[in-house]
């Protein structure tokens, strides 16, 4: 049998804490960036957690049980 490879473009974007709950990085953090204000690009600065609908799928992704 095979071996099941992790999704290249996932283990990119997300990371696992230490409880088992996966990070992610914000979107619209990366350029036309002088339009937003500064409070809008210091909350993109920071980390989130995926959603519990999403987890099942991303967890496929990563290769994760």
């Amino acid at each position: 049998m095979p071996k099941v490879k992790t999704n290249s473009g996932s283990k990119k974007r997300f990371a696992l804490t230490g409880t088992g709950k996966i990070k992610r990085k914000h979107a619209y953090h990366s350029h036309i960036l002088t339009k937003k204000t500064k409070k809008q690009k210091r909350n993109l600065c920071q980390t989130g957690l995926i959603a519990t609908v999403d987890m099942p799928q991303v967890k496929e992704l990563l290769c994760i049980k």
